[in-house]
């Protein structure tokens, strides 16, 4: 039977599809997954691309191999088509963003593989001509796929080229020596701690943890008890909390450098412009501005407002891959990665029970990263506006509470909590060290709240004391907010609901200086809108 489409363009449309999770995020036109790459760009093209034209490689032989009518040909096609179904559907929902229950993959993997083992055996020549009839249908639909596939390739070369300088060093801003904050302005220190919830600090903690740093600052600092969050998104929150608007969406240029917000009391889109942000307000009232970040890329977005900066974010990408990694080590990290991804998801297996390793030893990389890149900010004199926004207490657990220490074993938001508490203790420590505790402006927040409900509920790594301390994972929406003015020796708590993309003026009124007492900020904090 002569076929429309040659096996080895076929077998290009199988490949295209069996990768479409690790293709998809860098043709996406939000281009976000460029956008926090914080590792060489051109890493994860080429990667990609390899493991494209690899099994493009692999898929043709096969092909070839089955161009004879017979045994062999009907297995091999069979082996493809009842791999399909499973492979399309996780696919789907990497890119969708939605978890597969464990019993229906393992489900469809077993069906799937019953039928092929069961054909296999049950072997009848009969069995040629109708399989001949559906490979010439399935022949048909993957070589309209590999055109598809063709023009994916084309913007996978054309993207990895404007990508190529992405992680290029930025000239950061030069601080004028001549330019000198007044001398009764206080030094600022704007802490972002990711996913911290109010709740879980102060209101409902869970029974047994402590978190003696957190204690002790609310002894001597205005606690808000209720924050509206800008977002409930890192990426779109931080733009809003740096720039005072509201934020609902980003988008990125193609080659992820350039960022743009989306505004939902105007409905329009907007470049981000560094220069009306709070750094720029710190620069123009003679701070000199710093940032430790993780997740947004604020050296890239923030070059001409930050005297000094630096950034990460080491998620791996689809598939294992690690930008910045060799190509070998990449291709035994996903080999490793697909091996597990498969026998998780054997019967007598949970996916719950396998902790990503990579993903926990690159979060704890990027905090000891952080944290040592921040202790050297606040161990620098001139650096007095200082922003350090840090992987924790977000999911998932990099810490264990009992024996303290960084682990990349069973751990979880509640083990987070407490190596957050840590990390306040160890800024408090080091800035007293330098008798800049008390005469500093500290706030301490999260950028939005533990999102139990809607997004760490449905992973895998869901613990039990995550369920216990959630009580069901139900969603709490408020970021703690801690703000210790300069001088203060009294802790106190404002009730008043106070939205986070007001954050920006608070740091403005405490860079003019405009706020003493706690009572001049609950006065402030009612005048807001």
């Amino acid at each position: 039977m002569k076929r429309p489409f040659h096996p080895v363009l076929v077998a290009f449309g199988i490949a295209t599809l069996c990768l479409l999770a690790i293709v998809g995020p860098l043709i996406a036109p939000a281009h976000t997954a460029l956008y926090h790459t914080s590792g060489p760009a051109l890493t994860l093209f080429v990667m990609v691309l390899f493991d494209l034209f690899l099994l493009w490689a692999l898929l043709s032989f096969a092909l070839l191999l089955a161009e004879k009518p017979g045994r062999r040909q009907f297995e091999i096609w069979s082996a493809i088509l009842f791999s399909l179904p499973w492979i399309l559907l996780k696919n789907i929902s990497m890119l969708a963003g939605f978890v597969i229950p464990h019993t229906v993959t393992v489900s469809l993997l077993a069906l799937c593989l019953t039928a092929f083992v069961t054909l296999s055996v049950f072997w009848r020549p009969a069995f040629l001509p109708p399989f001949q009839r559906l490979e010439g249908l399935l022949s048909v639909v993957l070589g309209f796929v590999a055109l598809y596939g063709i023009f994916i390739v084309g913007q996978l070369l054309w993207y990895g080229w404007q990508a190529r300088e992405l992680s290029t060093p930025i000239v950061l801003h030069q601080h004028s020596v001549s330019s000198h904050r007044r001398a009764s302005a206080p030094r600022i220190i704007w802490i972002v701690l990711d996913e911290l919830s109010y709740q879980q600090v102060y209101e409902r903690r869970f029974p047994g943890l402590e978190l003696p740093a957190f204690d002790a600052i609310a002894r001597e600092s205005v606690v808000f008890t209720h924050v509206v969050p800008a977002a409930n998104f890192t990426e779109r929150a931080i733009p809003s909390l740096m720039t005072g608007l509201p934020v609902d969406d980003i988008r990125v240029s193609s080659s992820g450098a350039q960022l743009s917000l989306h505004r939902p009391d105007t409905k329009t889109w907007q470049p981000f412009d560094p220069h009306q942000t709070v750094f720029q307000d710190a620069l123009n009232a003679g701070y000199s501005t710093a940032v430790a970040g993780w997740y947004n890329p604020y050296c890239r977005i923030l070059p001409e407002v930050l005297d000094h900066c630096f950034w990460t974010f080491q998620l791996p990408y689809p598939g294992g891959i690690v930008a910045g990694q060799s190509l070998s080590d990449n291709l035994l990290r996903q080999m490793a990665h697909r091996i597990k991804a498969i026998s998780v998801r054997l019967p007598g297996q949970h996916p719950a029970s396998a902790k990503p390793q990579l993903e926990t030893r690159l979060h704890i990389a990027d905090y000891r990263e952080l944290r040592s890149a921040g202790d050297s900010m606040l161990a620098d004199s001139d650096a007095d506006f200082v922003f350090l926004h840090m992987p924790i207490p977000h999911p998932e657990g990099i810490y264990d509470r009992r024996n303290k220490i960084l682990t990349t074993g069973p751990s979880s938001y509640i083990d987070n909590l407490a190596l957050a508490d840590s990390y306040v203790a160890h800024v408090r420590s080091l800035l007293q060290q330098r008798n800049e505790w008390d005469s500093s402006a500290i706030v301490i927040m999260g950028d939005h709240s533990w999102r139990t409900s809607f997004l760490w509920s449905k992973m895998r790594g869901w613990m039990p004391e995550e369920e216990a301390a959630s009580h069901g994972a139900q969603f709490d929406d408020r970021p703690a907010y801690i703000v210790k003015l300069p001088g203060q020796q009294l802790g106190s708590r404002i009730d008043t609901p106070f939205k986070a993309v007001h954050t920006r003026s608070l740091l403005d009124a405490l860079i003019a200086g405009q706020l003493h007492t706690s009572g001049d900020l609950d006065a402030w904090v009612k005048q807001q809108k």
